[in-house]
């Protein structure tokens, strides 16, 4: 079971590897992918260049067996799509391994806002990682849509490859790539939120000083 880890990491912290590591012990995953975005579709692009950050992420999970950089987003033009990409790696790992994208609890309650999102449960998993007890956020999402496809474990994602809705307890850090940039422009350090040797690579490249890398 492959699991994927989308996000613009601008730049990657231990809110997103912390997380990632719960899930991917929790789900008993093969391998863990994350995929940064070329051109994220909602949000202003980023002010650091997309492969300066998937190097970044390179740098953060080099340690982790079971991580891995995916670039295929990088490789293709126009909007990072999370459709786009599921289409792509479903062909890429054919059509009965399952695979389980992973969302932050704030990025699922606006899955109905994500491009052509009935579309992600045909190609995928979604797994939700949240606060251990946190309720889902269904507000968006059709009556009953997420009652019918939430397991309340994860072995019935290996059964299948798709379909299924699984909230999976993490810990969630209050870290942010906001206030990491905020830090880096006020010339103050930004130790211990991130991993020692991206620190050392944002200095050296002397990333987010200056107020156009936002």
């Amino acid at each position: 079971m492959i699991g994927l880890f989308g996000g613009t990491f601008d730049p990657i912290h231990f809110g997103h590897l912390r997380p990632a590591l719960d899930a991917f012990e929790a789900l008993g995953l093969d391998e863990l992918r994350f995929i940064p975005a070329a051109v994220p579709p909602h949000r202003a692009a980023p002010g650091i260049d997309a492969a300066t950050r998937a190097e970044m992420v390179r740098l953060a999970i080099a340690d982790q067996p079971g991580f891995v950089l995916d670039t295929c987003e990088l490789e293709r033009p126009g909007p990072s799509w999370t459709v786009d990409t599921l289409r792509l790696l479903r062909g890429r790992y054919g059509a009965d391994r399952p695979l389980v994208l992973l969302v932050g609890s704030d990025a699922f309650a606006r899955l109905p806002t994500w491009h052509e999102w009935r579309d992600l449960l045909a190609l995928a998993h979604v797994a939700v990682m949240a606060r251990p007890g946190a309720p889902l956020d269904e507000a968006a999402f059709p009556p009953g849509y997420v009652a019918a496809r939430r397991v309340a474990a994860a072995a019935p994602l290996q059964e299948r490859p798709a379909g299924h809705i699984y909230v999976v307890p993490v810990t969630q850090l209050d870290i942010s790539a906001t206030r990491i940039r905020r830090l880096l422009r006020a010339g103050r350090s930004i130790r211990y939120l991130t991993p020692e040797r991206l620190v050392a690579y944002i200095d050296r490249r002397r990333l987010y000083r200056s107020r156009t890398d936002t």
